[in-house]
């Protein structure tokens, strides 16, 4: 078992490849009451076109599964669904679906064991009919139609659509009413078959635990599968360009909200130091200490910090800015002033040193909750990341480090404004 351990939030977390493939990450805290199991996928809404282990030809499904497949697995042949039988237990349990991955979870104090039980055995057999899967559709459908009218979804969608030319992050996650239609029992038990092998999964399990006892657990609730190949994704070519500069859908709204988003390249290497850095960067600029925050405060232009945030995986990256305004385009147009006079002038070693405390801070403040704990260990694993990386990274960040950022990835040709109002 291999252990990492970090000194700055005394931590270790134990990784354990299993012979199935699977990676079993446990990060111990000992004394605390709470325990949380995330269990998940290397399986994304940006899968749709890829070669199965042992196959020559690409296989293309419709948009949806995953999304799709994370609602059917709750439903067992017995008739029960496997969500009330946790919730009966008294645990919270849920499961959602990313871009790049799909995760089935779950946090308790009591009745650990027993929902353990529950959720490797219902992960571990699909269960899909005719009947079941039609039936799946009209729920979908009705979650599809409630996000078309959910304005914060879809200004956010937009922002996607204006800055991706094929790339399937500008896809819904759940689909389209039509591209779930073609979804049947066939499709699910490809896709499941395919992304569901130990071998392309992650568990992490965080909570008073002893690192070699409960990984004794989890082999003896997994069913007896090899590790399969390697799955080839095949994603379309994404131009370096943005598609358009503005983008708007009207809405109901008590005011419009908007998201200015910056096409970023993807990086293979240095993916948590550019990270860290393009968090600092928004947070000088706009961040709540920021001078513009507090102009745009001052003249009734924003009433909020705006939420800032960079996103990616291995095939997008991008920095968003999100939040409400009376005035879109001119927290637009100041932020695009904010970001040229930051490169003309340089960036104030006072704030990037104050700005950098912070969010060293909040990493840190990560670590006292084990669903934070757990859902970061697993999300940074798909990216190829260890979690701790990011405290070890943060120290090198210099001046001279977030300029050569400033320069690389806020270019004026690579922003968009996304607005949805009345």
């Amino acid at each position: 078992m291999q252990v990492v351990e970090n000194l700055k939030v005394k931590e270790k977390v134990y990784i354990e490849k299993l012979e199935n493939g699977l990676t079993v990450m446990i990060i111990p805290k000992h004394g605390m009451q709470k325990k949380y199991m995330i269990w998940g996928t290397h399986y994304g809404s940006n899968e749709s076109s890829f070669v199965v282990p042992g196959e020559t030809d690409i296989t293309t499904v419709p948009n949806g599964v995953a999304h799709f497949l994370e609602h059917k697995l709750f439903e067992q042949e017995n008739g029960t669904n496997s969500l009330d039988v946790l919730t009966s237990l008294g645990v919270e349990a849920n499961a959602y679906t990313t871009n790049d991955h799909t995760a089935y979870l779950f946090e308790c104090t009591d009745n650990f064991y027993e929902a353990m039980d529950e959720l490797m055995d219902y992960v571990q057999h699909p269960y899909f009919t005719d009947e079941n899967v039609e039936k799946e559709k009209g729920i979908i459908g009705q979650e599809i139609m409630m996000y078309d009218d959910y304005p914060e979804w879809r200004v956010y969608l937009n922002a996607m659509k204006a800055m991706y030319h094929n790339n399937p992050v500008k896809i819904d996650i759940v689909g389209t009413i039509e591209t779930i239609s073609k979804i049947d029992k066939e499709i699910l038990y490809k896709c499941y078959q395919t992304f569901y092998n130990p071998s392309n999964m992650a568990m992490v399990l965080c909570g008073d635990f002893e690192p070699e006892a409960i990984v004794e657990e989890v082999k003896k609730r997994l069913i007896d599968t090899k590790a399969s190949g390697e799955i080839k994704r095949v994603y379309p070519n994404e131009p370096d360009t943005i598609v358009q500069d503005r983008i708007e859908q009207k809405l109901e709204v008590s005011q419009p909200l908007y998201t200015i988003g910056i096409k970023d390249v993807v990086n293979c290497e240095g993916k948590e130091k550019k990270h860290i850095a393009i968090e600092i960067l928004l947070n000088i600029m706009l961040g709540r200490s920021s001078n513009l925050y507090k102009e745009l405060y001052n003249e009734g232009i924003i009433y909020a910090q705006p939420t800032l945030e960079y996103e990616f995986t291995n095939i997008y990256a991008h920095a968003l800015i999100s939040g409400q305004s009376p005035d879109p385009e001119k927290v637009y147009e100041k932020f695009k002033r904010e970001v040229a006079s930051l490169k003309e002038n340089g960036i104030p070693e006072k704030d990037f040193n104050r700005i950098k405390k912070m969010i060293y801070g909040g990493y840190i403040k990560e670590y006292n909750d084990v669903a934070d704990i757990a859902r970061m260990f697993l999300g940074d694993y798909f990216k190829g990341i260890n979690s701790f990386d990011y405290l070890e990274e943060i120290e090198g960040i210099t001046v001279e480090y977030l300029k050569q950022i400033l320069n690389d990835v806020f270019k004026e040709d690579k922003m968009i404004l996304s607005v949805v109002k009345n």
